[in-house]
């Protein structure tokens, strides 16, 4: 089977690597010139809006995916009309614009924090009388790990934002002081046929994931998984899925979904019987569905900016090292370390260890409790 994937980042390196065993070819489609997932795969390099070098992947590809959201939504619809690509250009569209997303929820009946559109200034003190204050104004498109939004308390605060965001078609967000961050992923086949891995409970810092742990028998999944089946029923969505939320209390907020394999997921690869990666090819092309059950727990730390020293890492025996292959700068995820356990208290006594060795030795890692009160300025995953 020869799959196409647009982007060429570490979430298309992991594809690869769990395709190959499965007798998957892939290529590798992006604009950059130093795309870590390039070594596993026929590259191909070119700008998305390239429709002769996109007509050249479809003709060679039996099925196209993509790694992340910022394809433009117009490279997949020219290459729907040439190949079968799988999630749909619907699923990518919506997924963009946090607007879309946050009307797209409430259609569905899927809780969310209450939200405004705001396109000038104007629009947002308009806006703020609907949602109150404390709230936090969002671009509507390209915001990630933190960027592209601002807390606002006060009136006065709003002129200087609307500034620093560039006056950009915004949304505004009613601030949530929430007790955990949670995600789900789906697998939804060609067939309708869908699973769920256990939820993970996820920790940001400066608005980046630092920390998800697996959350197996957690009371929140009931009502995570019938939110997302809600979501993939609609998008008739053929792939891997996950959605993040706010718990409030017994509650679940839905903050945003993406359409793809997803950050706090990779504890997957070592820690469930079949990864969400290869669960995702096995899902776009037709395959049967592998199995979701969990190797006990695990949790993810991410990597970010810089490389601890790998000899102290996997002197826990636990400890799994990914690295992506790309250059060190900060705020850049570099790679993760998947650590596995028998047991909770097991994984409680290993994880500050190995977070420190991550620098993010700040990071809570209470996880028996499972309740830190925050609020909603956090980052994609």
């Amino acid at each position: 089977m020869k799959i196409g994937i647009l982007g060429g980042g570490q979430l298309a390196r992991m594809l690869a690597l769990a395709g190959l065993p499965l007798g998957c070819e892939f290529a590798i489609f992006s604009p950059d010139r130093q795309s870590c997932a390039a070594p596993l795969g026929r590259q191909m390099r070119a700008d998305y809006d390239d429709e002769v070098a996109l007509s050249r992947l479809a003709a060679w590809s039996d099925v196209i995916t993509f790694e992340f959201e910022n394809i433009p939504a117009q490279a997949l619809q020219f290459l729907t009309r040439h190949a079968v690509v799988r999630p749909g250009v619907e699923a990518l569209r919506l997924a963009q614009d946090r607007l879309l997303e946050k009307q797209l929820f409430t259609q569905l009946g899927i809780p969310c924090a209450p939200f405004q559109p705001a396109d000038s200034l104007a629009d947002l003190h308009q806006a703020a009388q609907s949602v109150g204050l404390p709230a936090v104004l969002k671009t509507r498109r390209q915001g990630y790990d933190g960027r592209g939004q601002v807390v606002l308390h006060h009136i006065d605060e709003f002129a200087p934002a609307w500034q620093l965001l560039g006056g950009q078609p915004a949304i505004l967000e009613g601030l949530v002081a929430f007790d955990r961050e949670l995600s789900v992923f789906a697998v939804r086949a060609v067939t309708g046929e869908t699973i769920f891995y256990s939820i993970s409970e996820n920790i940001h810092h400066d608005g980046i994931l630092r920390l998800a742990v697996s959350r197996p028998d957690d009371p929140a999944q009931k009502q995570a998984e019938q939110h997302a089946d809600r979501l993939l029923k609609h998008l008739d969505y053929v792939g891997v899925l996950a959605l993040e939320f706010f718990q409030v209390g017994d509650q679940l907020l839905a903050n945003e979904y993406a359409p793809r394999v997803h950050n706090s997921g990779h504890w997957t690869i070592e820690g469930a019987a079949t990864s969400q990666f290869e669960n995702h090819l096995r899902a776009i092309t037709g395959l049967s569905l592998g199995s979701t059950a969990l190797n006990g727990v695990a949790a993810t730390i991410n990597l970010i900016g810089s490389i601890p020293d790998n000899t102290e890492i996997l002197r826990n025996y636990n400890a799994h090292l990914h690295l992506y292959g790309k250059t060190c700068k900060p705020g850049r995820k570099v790679g993760h370390i998947t650590l596995c356990a028998d047991s909770m208290q097991q994984l409680q006594l290993q994880l500050p260890g190995l977070l420190r060795l991550a620098g993010a030795g700040d990071v809570c890692v209470k996880v028996d409790s499972g309740h830190h009160k925050k609020s909603n300025t956090g980052g994609d995953a």
